[in-house]
């Protein structure tokens, strides 16, 4: 009877043991993500983004620049994106002819959409030696049919997201998808405001979440639609450094799935 008892006590031992392995193991696999920032820009400001590289290089920051119609910039610009990207920026593309791909689907098919709009635009940014592995949608328009052609294709492909509700209910937050949403940092993007962007960054530090954002033309001084404020991204940039944040690239969310 003693011996069966001691048998049983060290089943149940052994038992435990083995549970607390295997929690401990589980948990030591786990990825434990920094909260942080990416930040992307869309279109072709090449100079304007090499200059605000400049600018911001004392934050050590890193952003993802999502370029379209390759083929119409200027041998200047190529250098100043191969340095941008040397530098350990991202670039990234945003289409051949910057497509509405929806509409160009809807009349043309998802095979023309690829051979016109994606294929010579991977071509020529590889001939150009530019590591593109993520997407971002012209005008942020996008459907399930062309995700799924895009992702055979892509690591990452990003989407744009609206509103200024409570950032618990917002989609601009990196959720290990490979199909992410980006909100705007332009002056002209419905509902940006300086107030409501704190109030995004303060949530992603304190849920350790991954706040998504794209804006296209970094200026000192607005003049017109699709530009955004050098103070913004002082702003953005600072409030990274200050709280531990980490600055992350599109692709990179890939690695952190």
């Amino acid at each position: 009877m003693i011996k069966k008892h001691f048998q049983f006590i060290l089943l149940c031992t052994f038992f435990l043991f083995s549970c607390e392995n295997k929690n401990t193991s589980q948990k030591s696999n786990l990825k434990e993500i920094n909260p942080g920032v990416v930040i992307s820009f869309d279109d072709t400001s090449i100079n304007e983004w090499f200059q605000a590289d400049k600018i911001l290089h004392q934050y050590s920051w890193k952003a993802t620049f999502c370029v379209s119609k390759i083929n119409t910039l200027r041998h200047s610009e190529i250098k100043e994106l191969k340095q941008l990207q040397k530098e350990g920026h991202e670039i990234a593309g945003h289409g051949f002819h910057h497509f509405d791909a929806p509409k160009f689907v809807a009349k043309n098919g998802i095979d023309a959409y690829i051979n016109q709009e994606i294929n010579p635009m991977l071509a020529l940014m590889h001939f150009y030696s530019f590591k593109v592995t993520s997407f971002a949608y012209p005008f942020g328009f996008r459907n399930a049919k062309i995700d799924a052609a895009l992702l055979k294709k892509f690591k990452i492909i990003r989407g744009t997201t609206y509103g200024a509700e409570d950032p618990f209910f917002q989609n601009c937050y990196f959720n290990n998808s490979k199909l992410v949403f980006g909100i705007g940092i332009d002056t002209d993007h419905p509902n940006f405001s300086i107030p409501y962007l704190i109030k995004l960054l303060d949530y992603a530090k304190r849920k350790h979440k991954i706040l998504i954002l794209f804006g296209h033309k970094p200026v000192q001084k607005i003049t017109a639609n699709y530009q955004t404020k050098m103070e913004t991204l002082k702003l953005i940039c600072n409030y990274v450094k200050q709280h531990n944040m980490t600055f992350y690239t599109l692709s990179e969310l890939n690695d952190l799935k």
